[in-house]
């Protein structure tokens, strides 16, 4: 099954509504999404809110799990864990944090700036991400994306070698802005592979570990709650 931990809906860029976003996933054999609109420092409260609001539908009759969270997107490095603490104070289960792709112009440093925060859970597409990054991530149990998206996915290769090489955890994510991008147990396997994944490693990087990071975010759900 397909956890995937970096959607948009229409409450960023996306095309589709949470609730159509997630059937659409369901359809796809999507064990998990995870919802992460863009965002800066404003509104946070009130998307999240949202959608917590079609999550709990979602989950109630559907079997999927539903994962609220946000990517911190172009932000000034220096703003990062300002922005990052106000997510998680707002109810984000989960902060992606936009990396360094090469097809945007993302600030240099910001994804330094961002693991050391202690408060980013993934770094979506890191681009040409350094050893000492890696190293970072490692120490601070940050995910490295590994994006199906076009573009985005120029330095798989790259992340996917330093990352098994330093021992950093890995992801395939989506990046899926419309129904067409979601993933299928298939294509997530191709992508990691393309990227020099050797097979006998796939149960940690399509399974395991994905398995620990949906676990996280439904303990600080229900952490929440308490």
């Amino acid at each position: 099954m397909v956890y995937d931990f970096h959607t948009h809906t229409f409450y960023s860029d996306g095309e589709l509504s949470p609730v159509e976003l997630a059937r659409r996933a369901v359809e796809r054999g999507y064990r998990a999404i995870a919802l992460t609109d863009h965002v800066a420092v404003g509104g946070l409260h009130e998307l999240v809110g949202r959608l917590q609001a079609d999550r709990e539908l979602i989950e109630r009759f559907w079997p999927i799990r539903v994962v609220i969270g946000v990517e911190l997107t172009h932000l000034p490095p220096e703003a990062l864990f300002e922005a990052a603490n106000l997510a998680g104070e707002a109810g984000a289960e989960l902060i992606v944090l936009h990396g360094e792709t090469l097809v945007e112009p993302v600030l240099a440093g910001t994804v330094r700036a961002g693991i050391t925060t202690g408060l980013i859970d993934v770094i979506a597409h890191p681009g040409l991400i350094s050893e000492e990054e890696v190293r970072l991530a490692k120490e601070f149990d940050v995910y490295l994306e590994l994006c199906a998206r076009c573009g985005h996915a120029l330095t798989n290769g790259h992340v996917a070698k330093l990352a098994l090489q330093l021992g950093a955890r890995l992801l395939v994510n989506s990046d899926a802005h419309a129904a067409a991008d979601l993933l299928t147990p298939e294509r997530q396997r191709l992508v990691a592979l393309g990227a020099g994944v050797d097979e006998t490693l796939l149960p940690d990087l399509l399974d395991n570990w994905p398995e620990e990071l949906l676990q996280r975010a439904i303990e600080r759900r229900e952490a929440s709650r308490a």
